[in-house]
């Protein structure tokens, strides 16, 4: 008689544990053996979701699919005639109890070694962010495509080129050195916040929120910061507003799924664990000596995390952060957002001026964002049908279905001339 796995720890299995198993594989068998690792691993997964509802799920789930790859990558060495190198290596790793601290820091160090192996110089630029998200998030190619905007042929394509360079290089399964590090670093803090913020925003599909990526996002900058060569002020700033933001999450969506503004949440239904961690995180930021743009988003959180409500918010605080976070990272996304805080400082005008500015930006081309604060702020000049046409707009560009529902309830709204903003 066959029963259903638990939803939780099939999402385990081939997010987490994928992730921590292609890292431990790829150690002893070498960067240049990707293909394989990822093979075993999916095929270990996939024997799992077989025979497991048959026979029970065992008692160490994780050593189970350790052991049924470790036998099916040797079983694929031995056809090679390549086995005897690896083969006692590879029995100890799949004989490690998940549980105990040994095999806790040997996943540590390999998951953080996979994370800095992704960013390797000998990687082609483009092919980095995928490479991180596909081996070390366990994300696949349709999310990673969704996350970045591309189409699945192109981060496909990406993928095999990047697995190609690990293959015919001279490239080892180990940290950088000191002088690599920085550099490396900080595409790694690129990728992880990538993850968080495809977790916090769907980019489409049903759901606003997939708070499994926003958790991995925090768990993997959390493991970063266990390596004291890696604990910098900047990875602190990180972690400090991911947990910020991610506070929020219980408050994003009512009962039926539909967003709540900043404004609409209740600010009690936030996580007060997620918040206390995040303002210690942030303190720890402040010791060093480079300002990144992490720390001037991480303040503009704290800002909003400090006010008791959203009326007591401090814009000009906020406004004054973005115009640090301008000078660091001029990027369309930072305009717009400072653009909003101009509307809360300086009035709704002086906003429209700064996103009449950002019209001609080829970056913000499919980004519904920039015609619904267009609406936002036409709306409180009382411009209501130019107000109905930026959210037209908006309707035609992808977003996740609870943004949607938004923009079209501003949108009949507008078209019943109300005379409070509906946002």
């Amino acid at each position: 008689m066959t029963s259903i796995l638990p939803p939780q720890l099939v999402d385990d299995l081939f997010r987490h544990r994928y992730a921590r198993m292609v890292a431990g594989l790829c150690r002893v068998l070498g960067p240049g053996r990707l293909d394989l690792v990822e093979d075993v691993v999916q095929e270990a997964l996939l024997r799992a979701l077989r025979v497991w509802p048959a026979e029970g799920v065992p008692d160490s789930p994780e050593a189970w699919v350790f052991r049924v790859a470790r036998n099916l990558a040797l079983d694929s060495l031995r056809r090679q005639k390549i086995a005897v190198r690896v083969e006692s290596e590879l029995r100890a790793w799949a004989q490690q109890e998940p549980t105990t601290a040994p095999a806790a820091e040997a996943i540590t160090d390999d998951t953080l070694r996979m994370l800095f192996l992704c960013s390797h110089p000998a990687v082609p630029v483009d092919a980095r962010v995928p490479l991180i998200l596909k081996t070390v998030c366990g994300l696949g190619v349709p999310a990673i495509a969704r996350g970045l905007l591309q189409k699945e042929a192109t981060i496909a394509q990406r993928l095999v080129r990047a697995k190609a360079k690990l293959q015919g290089g001279d490239i080892v399964f180990e940290m950088p050195g000191p002088q690599e590090l920085a550099a490396r670093l900080d595409l790694v803090l690129q990728v992880v916040y990538l993850l968080f913020n495809e977790g916090y925003r769907s980019h489409d599909g049903p759901d606003l929120v997939r708070a499994d990526l926003v958790h991995e996002a925090v768990r993997l900058t959390a493991l970063l910061l266990e390596s004291p060569a890696i604990a910098t002020p900047t990875v602190h700033a990180l972690l400090a507003l991911m947990l910020l933001l991610g506070a929020r999450v219980p408050a994003r969506t009512d009962a039926a799924g539909d967003l709540l503004t900043l404004a609409e949440q209740d600010r009690s239904s936030w996580d007060r664990r997620w918040l206390a961690c995040g303002f210690h995180h942030f303190q720890r930021s402040i010791g060093g000596d480079r300002l990144s743009p992490y720390h001037c988003e991480a303040a503009i959180a704290s800002v909003h995390a400090s006010a008791a409500t959203y009326a007591a918010t401090d814009w000009r605080r906020i406004l004054a952060e973005y115009d640090r976070l301008l000078a660091m990272s001029p990027s369309p996304i930072v305009r717009l957002n400072r653009a909003v805080a101009t509307g809360k400082v300086h009035g709704a005008a002086a906003a429209l001026a700064e996103l009449e500015a950002l019209r001609d930006e080829r970056a913000l081309d499919d980004y519904f964002l920039l015609p619904a604060t267009t609406a936002q702020m036409r709306w409180v000049l009382g411009e209501h049908e130019q107000a109905a046409r930026s959210l037209e707009q908006a309707l035609e560009l992808p977003c996740s279905e609870p943004e949607q529902r938004l923009l079209a309830r501003r949108l009949a709204a507008c078209r019943r001339s109300e005379a409070a903003p509906p946002w």
